[in-house]
């Protein structure tokens, strides 16, 4: 087993190098305006160049209007589509792109029938309920996750070198997501907290 790791809500291309340099299999970019990670299409593009082959570009957007995605789509080289706000299937499946769609998980949250509502989904991000979209360094309660989830699961909600083995120990996820986790600041991430994550994540890979 090999946990694929997305370090997400990059901002600087020094960051964008060093999550590359220890082999992160994603990098994120936040493209909702309201959120302190938050960079242009534009910005993106010129952080996406530094990005080699076989690196995926995600693209994270909230409650977004279609053209607005569409525009992103055009400006830079996204192979992914991450949804984290109250999109429906049918919005989207609508960019010809794969896609993830989160999930904010609290008790209520039906996730098997979240999962099957969304079936062409390439997977299920499970992020912690914060008041606003994402980032908020939460981590929920991993027991909310009922057995037998369709689709693949992808992990986030505030990981951490110090937790994110034990997260892929119990959960087994596909991949986990890192954003705050591994900062100094909002949208500045700190270089040997990401190898300290990957690092991390590898080890607990050896131990499954």
């Amino acid at each position: 087993m090999r946990t694929r790791i997305k370090i997400c809500g990059l901002t600087r291309e020094a960051d964008v190098d060093a999550a590359v340099a220890v082999g992160a299999d994603a990098i994120g970019f936040v493209l909702y305006p309201p959120s302190p990670r938050y960079v242009t299409p534009q910005r993106a593009a010129e952080l996406a160049r530094r990005i080699p082959p076989f690196v995926d570009v995600i693209g994270l957007f909230v409650n977004e209007a279609p053209a607005v995605v569409q525009a992103a789509c055009e400006a830079l080289p996204i192979n992914l589509l991450q949804f984290h706000g109250d999109e429906d299937a049918a919005y989207c499946r609508g960019f010809s792109r794969p896609y993830l769609r989160a999930a904010r998980v609290r008790p209520g949250l039906h996730l098997v029938e979240f999962a099957r509502s969304f079936p062409d989904a390439r997977g299920l991000l499970l992020d912690a309920f914060v008041e606003g979209y994402g980032g908020g360094g939460h981590v929920f309660d991993w027991t909310l996750i009922p057995s037998g989830l369709p689709g693949y699961l992808v992990l986030s909600g505030g990981l951490n070198a110090d937790n994110v083995g034990d997260a892929i120990r119990r959960v087994r996820p596909v991949a986990v997501d890192v954003s705050s986790g591994v900062e100094m600041g909002k949208g500045i991430k700190d270089h040997a907290k990401i190898a300290a994550f990957v690092a991390a994540v590898r080890k607990a890979d050896e131990s499954i």
